[in-house]
């Protein structure tokens, strides 16, 4: 079922209007809110969208849910309530991919060997990252993965910081909030899935944002792990996973001294791939 609707809305020609955004954050931080709203607010500029806060979530996958049933938009965005989108021209870039892709993000994997994306290694992880040090001082660029194609496509698992979704997807998938009742996993668990389903997914590898925290493997993060492989061990990659290395990490001072080298490494990876 989920394929033939997939079907109807790619047979649809290139936007003949402009999609209505929804972007859906969970978020009990006013002052995080706040930020993040005028974040939004400067890189969608006139754009139609409407922003919809979720201020009691009991868990991301449970608020999530409630964002889809209270938004309108044709496209949908779920984020995290501690990002900054650095990229300036994020809107087209965005909009732009997601005429090729159902569900897209800025950091994921092509093969999914357990619920920890980043385990699969190299050459399956592919995005990028700006978090600060963790000393504090300064801030570090990951790029997970090289290429210079603007999307990778064929991804099987996306990190929730930021996922963009087709309305019609959303609604059919849901998150499972029965299952992941908690902070954990849910976006590995959602995108997995729509992968399963043949949904289209991709990231983004020409839109850099901030993520203020760092994500902890904890012993509730350890519990949800154990969740989603009794729910797809049989479903997963099997065999040696690739090298940890990352393809770029380089530590700045400034989130503006990252754009500009992530810029510079788009460029490079441009004129590399003529």
């Amino acid at each position: 079922m989920l394929r033939k609707l997939l079907n109807r809305v790619r047979l649809l020609p290139t936007w003949l209007r402009r999609p209505s955004l929804s972007v859906i954050i969970c978020s009990i931080d006013d002052r995080r809110f706040a930020t993040v709203a005028a974040n939004y607010a400067q890189r969608l500029g006139d754009w139609p969208y409407e922003l919809v806060r979720i201020d009691d979530a009991r868990s991301l996958a449970e608020g999530y849910n409630r964002g889809i049933a209270r938004s309108s938009g044709e496209l949908l965005i779920f984020s995290h309530d501690d990002i900054e989108i650095l990229t300036p021209d994020f809107r087209d870039r965005l909009l732009g991919h997601m005429q090729s892709f159902d569900l897209i993000g800025v950091a994921g994997t092509s093969r999914l060997g357990n619920g920890r994306w980043l385990s699969a290694g190299q050459p399956d992880i592919h995005g990028q990252v700006v978090h600060r040090t963790i000393e504090g001082k300064g801030y570090t660029l990951y790029v997970f993965g090289p290429g210079s194609e603007a999307a990778r496509g064929g991804i099987q698992a996306l990190d929730g910081l930021f996922i963009a979704a087709r309305r019609s997807l959303a609604e059919s998938l849901r998150f499972d909030g029965q299952s992941f009742d908690g902070f954990h996993l849910y976006d590995i668990e959602f995108s997995y899935r729509a992968h399963l389903e043949g949904a289209r997914v991709g990231v983004c590898k020409d839109i850099l944002l901030y993520h203020h925290s760092l994500g902890e493997v904890t012993d509730e993060w350890q519990h949800y792990m154990r969740i989603f492989q009794d729910k797809f061990g049989d479903r997963l990659a099997t065999g040696p996973a690739g090298t940890g290395s990352l393809y770029l990490q380089k530590q700045v001072s400034t989130k503006a001294e990252a754009l500009a080298l992530f810029q510079q490494h788009l460029r490079q990876q441009s004129i590399g791939a003529h």
